[in-house]
């Protein structure tokens, strides 16, 4: 979990350590910040775009070599930024590190279902996410405390180099993180395309899709509407949107917890999910005094966040043998997706002078990736029962 980890917590690092330069790259390369942010944009999107051809190669030949691959490409990617002759050069280089970021999910979840007891994989898989959550906390002030003594491209290469020795413990430790096994036969269930379009896995994708929409319009907008529709002040509503994120964060160590004690993972999904959408909703609709925003929105942060995990088993107990990589990596491709489509139309609703709908439209979400995720639970269970009755 260490090794694991701490490359997935690099690769959160690296894609969220670039904004706190945009005030520095204007100044020295004379671009607009929209040109800014096409290098974070073109990093999230090159990843979400190869993380499904990525796990077709996990699943082929193996996911440690593509895990010291992308890692290594990530790391060397952000150091050689630091030589930069123009703005250029950093889109170009982020993309590189978009390819080496895209090989994190497919490889990690492949090396974990192998590696890890099954009476301990909600635990790994809590920790695993828990990890990713925390480099994406530490990007932003741990760069932006470094420019306080160095200048950026001593920055970018002291951070890039870093990754560094991940790789090589990896490499080194790398006994003891195993593969997953290849299926002995084409009757284990169907495979590549055809698995990817199976109706279990493409539910389960609009499961991680619907929540990530929901999630990226409460980051994105919460401040904003809280301010607009009970008057909260700026400090006050972003310390609600902290608390959110500092419990969502925090949950899915508790969802992991319960995941190894428990079977019941649908029924524990649908009960914290539904929740967390009913207090998101009572902050939209019900005036509350100021010291209690931040509660509510830990109270429901940390509600959603326990229900990744049980979310992350489910959908690794659907998958047939030795096709973890593939599937992970498409399903996961829609969290990025889903953050990507929410923002501008929730955006365009409060321009509208409908900032009271932000709030129940994304708990509908969360209501709604809920019966994609009953479905999605009921067509596995189907599925796997068709071979066993055939045998």
């Amino acid at each position: 979990m260490a090794l694991i980890g701490t490359g997935h917590f690099l690769s959160h690092f690296y894609m969220l350590c670039l904004p706190p330069l945009f005030l520095v790259w204007q100044a020295e390369f004379d671009v607009s910040f929209a040109t800014l942010g096409l290098a974070v944009a073109l990093m999230a999107g090159v990843t979400a775009a190869l993380q499904t051809p990525v796990g077709f190669l996990v699943d082929r030949h193996g996911a440690m070599p593509f895990l010291l691959g992308g890692v290594l490409l990530m790391a060397l990617s952000i150091a050689a930024m630091a030589f930069a002759p123009g703005y250029w050069a950093i889109v170009l280089l982020s993309i590189l590190s978009g390819v080496g970021n895209a090989v994190i999910h497919p490889a990690d979840y492949a090396i974990l279902g192998a590696s890890i007891h099954p009476s301990r994989i909600g635990r790994a898989f809590a920790m695993h996410t828990f990890t990713g959550n925390l480099g994406f906390a530490a990007g932003p002030p741990v760069v932006a405390a470094m420019l306080l003594v160095m200048d950026w491209r001593m920055v970018l290469l002291v951070l890039g180099l870093v990754g560094v020795p991940v790789v090589l413990a990896i490499r080194l430790q790398g006994r003891i993180l195993k593969d997953q096994a290849k299926p002995k036969d084409r009757a284990a269930g169907p495979g590549g395309r055809e698995l990817l379009l199976s109706r279990p896995i493409l539910l389960f994708f609009a499961f991680f899709l619907l929540s990530a929409m929901a999630g990226s319009a409460i980051q994105a907008w919460s401040i904003t509407v809280l301010g607009k529709l009970w008057g909260t002040p700026v400090a006050v509503a972003s310390l609600a949107l902290t608390a959110y994120m500092v419990g969502a964060t925090g949950g899915t160590l508790v969802g992991g917890w319960y995941a190894d004690r428990s079977t019941r993972h649908l029924v524990f999904v649908v009960s914290t999910t539904m929740a967390s959408a009913a207090l998101l909703l009572s902050l939209g609709l019900v005036p509350m005094p100021e010291w209690l925003l931040p509660a509510v929105a830990a109270a429901s942060g940390l509600l959603m966040g326990s229900s990744r995990t049980p979310r992350d088993v489910m959908l690794k107990n659907a998958i047939p043998p030795g096709q973890m990589g593939k599937v992970f990596g498409f399903v996961s491709s829609g969290l990025p997706l889903g953050g990507a489509i929410t923002p501008v139309p929730f955006g365009w609703l409060i321009d509208l002078g409908l900032a009271w709908m932000v709030f129940p439209l994304a708990a509908a979400l969360l209501v709604a990736s809920l019966f994609c995720m009953g479905s999605a639970q009921g067509a596995a269970m189907r599925a796997r029962a068709v071979p066993v009755a055939a045998e």
